[in-house]
């Protein structure tokens, strides 16, 4: 995931801390859902990785599923979940590969299958609520790399009974939805119909070092500023661009999350510490008039809580998470009790509250080998620091998706994460 706009000093040193993790087993019983972290992994002989968790259902606490999968590939920095809770999926970023993983009722993972992206740098990923559509974000088009930058685009997977993946969908004659440039997050209204994706139209990195010395150069037609690109999607998957779209977003838009009701859209300004909202109206992004809101120190995800009611941004540079209330008649965020919660970490990248009981916050801290939870009140939205948290993960955690366990009932639709 590429997240760091040239010139601004925030260029993040991938450095692999590796920890063992001591894999032990929790009683299902008290076990409310499974947890993923991708992660880099600090032994460059194998793959990138990602580990599974239990969620204890009283504590938030996290314990280790069984040894970590390969993802069969390199800088794994995007997952997501399936709908009905049985498939995952991980973008590998550097080897141009999606990975399918079937999920065991225990939560852990078994390889499936690899597909080959047409695109370079795959950096996010995003499913549709019935679960048969996979969108995935190349940072470029064939044709272009960090030595020779270009336009980014968007893939829609076809998603098979079993899990497996079919050809990507075409549209307007072309296997993938062009984009602008250096594309950073996805996100897909629950109801399926409408797709949105943040153009950072700025170099920005994370958790990818560019693979060249110095970060790329901004190709000459790229916007001065950041825009989202917004689509209609057919019930095939095929794409077509909003009217008005790409729209305005700030300077450099990182992160990217639409609200439960599919009115809202807010997405992270990086550079210029903020966060933007959006009404949605048939597919149109309208800004709210009274934002953009005041963010930490680069902010570069955000998360809308199940019921609603809260959003939640990871400040890069500070080791911290912005909580906001949401208004609910004109979805305008408000600073709520927790402005500045310390994940304990440094760099937190992405973040997630749980989907079986909406309790819980989690995020993957990406140099320090460790994975933040924090307690959610339901009636405030303030967070409190889970025990024991933070919690070891191996080797550098770059993202996190979640699924109810099926013992438990889901108050809520699954959340993923994914830029």
């Amino acid at each position: 995931m590429k997240l760091m706009r040239i010139g601004q000093g925030f260029l993040a040193t991938a450095a692999c801390l590796g920890i063992g993790l001591g894999i032990t087993s929790c009683n299902p019983g008290d076990t409310i859902d499974y947890l993923f972290v991708t992660s880099n992994n600090s032994n460059t002989s194998t793959s990138g990785e990602v580990t599974s968790y239990h969620v204890n259902s009283y504590s938030g606490t996290l314990t280790a599923v069984g040894p970590a999968a390969s993802t069969h590939g390199d800088d794994p920095v995007a997952l997501v979940a399936s709908p009905n809770q049985q498939n995952l999926y991980v973008a590998n970023h550097a080897t141009n590969t999606i990975a399918q993983f079937t999920v065991a009722t225990n939560g852990e993972l078994a390889f499936g299958h690899s597909y080959t992206t047409p695109g370079v740098e795959p950096v996010a990923l995003a499913i549709n609520g019935a679960g048969t559509l996979l969108f995935v974000l190349d940072y470029y088009q064939a044709g272009f790399s960090d030595a020779t930058p270009g336009p980014g685009e968007l893939m829609v997977y076809p998603i098979n009974s079993d899990g497996t993946l079919g050809t990507p969908v075409g549209t307007a004659g072309s296997s993938f939805a062009a984009l602008q440039c250096f594309p950073t997050g996805v996100a897909v209204t629950s109801d399926g119909k409408y797709a949105y994706v943040t153009n950072t139209n700025a170099v920005v990195v994370t958790t990818s070092p560019p693979t060249t010395a110095n970060p790329p150069a901004t190709p000459a037609g790229c916007p001065a500023g950041g825009t989202i690109s917004g689509y209609s999607v057919a019930s095939s998957g095929a794409l077509t661009p909003m009217a008005g779209s790409p729209f305005l977003a700030g300077s450099t838009p990182t992160g990217i999350a639409i609200d439960p009701t599919n009115r809202y859209l807010y997405a992270t300004d990086s550079v210029q510490n903020q966060l933007i909202a959006y009404q949605i109206i048939s597919g149109v992004l309208y800004p709210l008039t009274n934002g953009p809101f005041s963010a930490g120190t680069f902010p570069v995800n955000v998360t809308v809580d199940p019921r609603g009611k809260y959003i939640y941004v990871t400040n890069y540079n500070v080791g911290t998470i912005t909580e906001y209330s949401i208004q609910q008649s004109t979805g305008t965020p408000s600073l709520g009790a927790s402005s500045s919660f310390s994940t304990k970490a440094p760099f937190p990248t992405c973040i997630l509250v749980e989907p079986a009981l909406g309790l819980f916050v989690y995020t993957s801290d990406f140099t320090s080998a460790y994975v933040t939870g924090a307690e959610l009140n339901p009636n405030t939205g303030a967070l409190n620091t889970v025990q024991d948290s933070p919690f070891p993960a191996n080797g550098s955690p770059t993202c996190v998706a979640a699924i109810p366990h099926g013992n438990h009932a889901t108050q809520f639709d699954p959340v993923t994460s994914g830029n």
